[in-house]
């Protein structure tokens, strides 16, 4: 099994790696491309494998984790840029969901069939 990384750490070490093999970062605004054609790649191969499409010639040898890990990668690059802390902002989102939505989803009906 692979080593965990706290987000914090998964966002050092990409920074690590931009600055490093990457050389530096690309801009913001190219990131935010590149994470679009990311979440795009993501969403064909969860289409095909639980929705209704089939796979096309060699698409099926996809790997869905390696697309999910693409798109956090780019999600991190960003963050980076931008000085988010992804972990905090995280935590912040979570405790935000929480108090809205305490009771949104068990009164949500049709969650309940």
């Amino acid at each position: 099994m692979a080593n965990s990384l706290s987000i914090q750490e998964a966002q050092e070490k990409v920074d690590s790696w931009i600055k490093t093999i990457g050389v530096k970062y690309f801009s913001e605004l190219t990131n935010m491309g590149i994470l679009m054609e990311e979440v795009g790649e993501l969403s064909r191969i969860l289409v095909r494998k639980y929705g209704d499409q089939s796979f096309k010639n060699k698409e099926e040898e996809l790997q869905l984790a390696d697309e999910m890990a693409d798109v956090l990668f780019v999600l991190i690059c960003l963050a980076n840029q931008t000085g988010v802390d992804l972990a905090t902002a995280l935590e912040r989102n979570m405790d935000k969901k929480t108090t809205r939505d305490a009771t949104r989803h068990q009164n949500n009906e049709k969650l309940h069939r």
